[in-house]
């Protein structure tokens, strides 16, 4: 049996989809185990391009169980929207290919609104939400004031608990932001038109995992955002309300009893971005525009241009070490094929002081990059499947990142389709 996880080593946006896509094939069950539809998974495949929010990324296989799990930020509406969206390319979507933990919490109606409402409130403080209830949500998971997914089977104890929960949530939409109170009649209409619909995929998902397991099964546990959008690691305020990293996997998926045999960590052969906080290799200008058009490099959800840099190897290296990655998969390799010369942060200037190893998250905003520059190949690579083909200077900045990083690139993507790999 094997349990691989697949997380993103940097701010996310790395191209995790797109492997969890190429390396469904070997497995059994894929399992999301955490986070919201506050992020994309941008996948291309025979059925098209996708840009998965909330379902696993192993939907396009088939005879492969996926399963979201109880650590997910589950809201109904916009999974509901994502399975009619995919449905209507040809995917098959079921309750035998698709299951939903009965123990992940419900993001709700008010989730969103209050996420909108308090970026509002911080105007210029703001922490970069993409107003998706992600914030709210765990928040209220952790105060024990959410619904599970389970209780929509059980209609008789969900109508008194979300009759209170509403009032208790009208004190704070009220009384806080100024804002007119959810009634009852708006949040049932939402739940009749939403939540009914997802009712077939939910059950225990824990049995499932723990049969699976016995029975020797391969299971992927797949990840949104990166390690330095961690709630606990990352570049905090700026991070997600989640624990990103690996070693939540068995916990957020429902089968806490797994042992993670393999860590694949995705890293972009150069370094974006997306929404607010320290990005301290950051690129500016002309420069910055041709990376960006280069990688097309937008949001998968929110289409908001992406921040981007060269590849940052203090932070990449701190990715690696807090998840403990034991392979990488280097992505967009071939974007940087226009450069003369590559620029990479080796190391950061903190207070007057080189250093290699990555700061507490209050100094990342003072800190400086400090770059070094490789050749580059000036060739297009996006066509070449096998190592030794690659030209030298491309091999030469793998192995260098390689080297720095102190993990294994075993994987190098030069394209965005599913067969557009270098397995070394």
């Amino acid at each position: 049996m094997a349990n691989t996880a697949i997380v993103g080593i940097n701010w996310g946006d790395e191209g995790k989809g797109r492997m969890v896509d190429l390396l469904t094939e070997e497995y059994d069950i894929v399992v999301r185990y955490q986070g919201g539809g506050n992020a994309g998974h941008t996948v291309i495949n025979e059925y098209g391009k996708f840009a998965l929010h909330l379902l696993p990324s192993g939907i396009f296989r088939k005879g492969v169980i996926n399963i979201l799990g109880n650590g997910v930020a589950l809201d109904p509406e916009n999974l509901w929207n994502e399975i009619e969206d995919v449905r209507s390319k040809g995917v098959s979507i079921t309750p035998d290919n698709l299951k939903i933990s009965d123990r992940a919490s419900l993001l709700l109606l008010w989730h969103r609104e209050l996420d909108e409402l308090e970026e509002i409130r911080l105007k210029d403080k703001k922490y970069g939400s993409t107003k998706q209830g992600i914030a709210p949500f765990y928040s209220d998971k952790y105060q024990k004031k959410t619904i599970m997914a389970g209780e929509l089977l059980h209609p008789e104890h969900l109508k008194e608990h979300l009759a209170d929960l509403l009032e208790w949530k009208n004190l704070t939409i009220a009384g806080v932001y100024g804002k007119e109170p959810i009634t009852v009649s708006e949040i049932q209409e939402w739940f009749d038109t939403w939540c009914e619909k997802i009712k077939p995929f939910i059950c225990d998902t824990g049995i499932i995992l723990r049969n699976a397991q016995a029975e020797g099964k391969n299971i992927l546990f797949e990840a949104q955002l990166g390690a330095l959008r961690d709630l606990d690691y990352g570049i905090y305020p700026y991070t997600t309300s989640s624990n990103a990293i690996s070693a939540y996997a068995p916990v957020g998926s429902g089968l806490p009893s797994a042992k993670l045999n393999e860590v694949i960590g995705v890293v972009k052969a150069y370094s974006t971005c997306v929404g607010e906080g320290p990005f301290v290799c950051e690129m500016f200008g002309d420069e910055a525009d041709a990376l960006r058009s280069a990688g097309f490099e937008y949001g998968a959800k929110t289409g908001r241009p992406r921040r981007v840099g060269p590849l940052d190897i203090v932070a990449t290296r701190y990715g690696v070490q807090v998840q403990g990655a034991t392979n990488i998969a280097l992505t967009k390799l071939d974007i940087l094929s226009y450069m003369d010369k590559i620029p990479v942060c080796t190391k950061y200037l903190v207070d007057g002081q080189e250093t290699s190893e990555f700061p507490f998250p209050s100094l990342l905003s003072s800190a400086k990059p400090v770059m070094e520059y490789l050749d580059g190949w000036k060739c297009d690579i996006s066509g070449i499947r096998e190592w030794d083909a690659l030209p030298k200077a491309a091999q030469n900045y793998v192995t260098f990142v390689e080297q720095q990083i102190g993990c294994r690139i075993g994987y190098v993507s030069v394209g965005p389709e599913r067969d557009s790999i270098i397995i070394r």
